[in-house]
């Protein structure tokens, strides 16, 4: 059995990265599923309190509507409150899907969108404007950025 032992590891920790793998791929597909209907609901206005596509949404209505409807996760109501769960990864180490928050009312945490690539994240930013894209490099949200959960 010695004899074999070493060839049994191999096997065992290919199994596992295999297995890993898997599990990276299935995460990063339900992420570009999430992003894709995230900016399917592009358009969308923006609504004080709003949740639901059919009427507007505000930005932790939007993002708790997309994290529900494509995850079967419900998110807290608010930004702030959303904030607090998850890990916080380095801004330059972003993914698609991770959560990014800004001050935009003079409160830490009063803003999130969906992150989803190069620079650029989806959210819904304020009354009299709909659900778009924006790029977070852009000296408005690079001087309000707050960090990012995952």
């Amino acid at each position: 059995m010695k004899k074999y032992l070493p060839i049994v590891l191999i096997l065992f920790l290919s199994a596992c990265q295999s297995t890993r793998s898997g599990q990276l791929s299935q995460a990063d597909a339900d992420m570009s599923e999430l992003t894709e209907y995230a900016l399917s609901l592009t358009g969308t206005p923006y609504k004080y309190g709003g949740t639901s596509p059919d009427t507007g949404f505000d930005c932790s209505g939007f993002v708790g509507h997309v994290f529900k409807e494509k995850l079967g996760k419900a998110l807290p109501r608010s930004s702030e409150e959303i904030s607090r769960l998850g890990v916080a990864p380095k801004s330059s180490l972003l993914k698609p899907g991770d959560l990014v928050f800004y001050n935009t009312l003079n409160k830490t945490y009063s803003h999130v969108g969906i992150y989803l690539g190069n620079g650029q994240f989806v959210h819904s930013p304020s009354k009299g404007k709909s659900v778009g894209t924006v790029n977070m490099n852009e000296p408005y949200w690079k001087k309000r950025y707050n960090g990012a959960r995952r």
